[in-house]
């Protein structure tokens, strides 16, 4: 009797945390249960199966205690179920292997106060991409990396901060109209840059760390949420093939990534292809995909990996793409419905009250 009234209360607990990132408040202790869905899901299913197997189910409240279960479990497994192997992609597979048009790239979350500078430098050789991010990089970092990786990446943006929101960007590749911004807060940059193939092909590309909810700091996901909608409003009103990457503090499968997507209209690659959970690198049931890159309709995916542990408490991804504008039309994304974008702008209109700097209206 006592581990059925602990299913039921787990049952009524997770029902609740289920349903509470729907509420459209932009609390952080609202937001955070956004965080440890897939864990939710695999719990609420280990709830039914013991249910099934331990109790006859013979009286009206088990039909409805297991009935209740079963749809919170349903709703679960229909936000995750796109980034299980059992979905199809929404990146489709490379078909070609011209190097001119393939890209690498590699992005990781080095933790500021992580001193295994070198391990972070060995994996960069041993993968050897073309373009590089880095984040959480401070002064420190910027010392003990920019030697190493200047004399093989010609093309950098540097914006090494102490707040844990600094950012190292190399390339092979030529960078033109590079430029750093603060889209929201004067000591939270991200990057942008136009990047020319070995192909002479063009792409925009954007970097984004944007601050995540958090209680001491930052008790509401506004922040957050309007750089993400900012960039999304931007790359939807494209002129040339987009990517945007970067450590967004949130999860794949939230309200708020899922506005950026259909309301950019890129491409997630692990979409069909796993989780790839990035942090937390040093938890292995506490583990969620906070670093993303989404990329428009031209591009195709050759390699998706998360790499090694770098003593970070985040795991880095590398990435291998290749560029076939001739297939866009293939994988196409829908375009954004006036509600999706009415939403998107809604976010920067309630940030333009707080902060006057920010433009409710974005153009290319």
């Amino acid at each position: 009797m006592k581990l059925k009234s602990f299913l039921q209360g787990f049952g009524i607990t997770a029902v609740v945390l289920t349903l509470l990132p729907l509420i459209a408040i932009d609390y952080w202790w609202i937001r955070v249960f956004d965080f440890p869905h897939a864990q939710l899901t695999g719990l609420t299913f280990i709830a039914i199966l013991t249910y099934f197997i331990r109790f006859d189910i013979k009286y009206y409240k088990d039909y409805l205690f297991v009935i209740i279960l079963i749809s919170c479990f349903t709703f679960q497994l229909g936000k995750i179920y796109a980034y299980t192997p059992f979905s199809s992609y929404e990146a489709k597979e490379s078909t070609i292997t011209d190097a001119s048009n393939t890209l690498k790239i590699y992005t990781a979350n080095v933790l500021q106060k992580n001193e295994e500078y070198q391990l972070l430098l060995d994996q960069i050789a041993e993968k050897n991409p073309d373009i590089v991010l880095l984040m959480e990089t401070d002064q420190l970092w910027k010392n003990a990396v920019h030697k190493t990786l200047s004399a093989t990446y010609p093309y950098s943006m540097l914006e090494p901060l102490d707040n844990t929101y600094g950012m190292l960007l190399y390339s092979r590749l030529p960078m033109s109209q590079n430029k750093i911004n603060h889209l929201v807060d004067k000591e939270i940059p991200s990057m942008e840059a136009i990047v020319t193939l070995e192909s002479g092909n063009q792409f925009q590309l954007f970097a984004i760390h944007p601050t995540p909810p958090m209680p001491q700091h930052n008790p509401m996901s506004s922040d957050r949420d309007t750089e993400m909608m900012t960039t999304a409003l931007r790359v939807y009103k494209r002129k040339m093939p987009v990517i945007v990457m970067g450590d967004f503090n949130d999860v794949a499968w939230s309200e708020t990534t899922s506005l950026f997507r259909k309301t950019s209209t890129l491409l997630d690659p692990r979409i069909g292809r796993g989780f790839y959970n990035t942090f937390n690198a040093k938890n292995v049931l506490m583990r969620w995909p906070l670093d993303h890159l989404f990329t428009s309709e031209e591009f195709r995916v050759k390699t998706l990996v998360r790499t090694k542990d770098i003593k970070s408490d985040h795991f880095p991804m590398y990435t291998e793409l290749t560029f076939e504008p001739a297939k866009a039309k293939e994988q196409k994304a829908n375009k954004p419905s006036q509600e999706i974008l009415d939403r998107a702008q809604s976010q920067l209109k309630e940030q333009h009250l707080l902060n006057m700097e920010i433009p409710t209206i974005i153009g290319s």
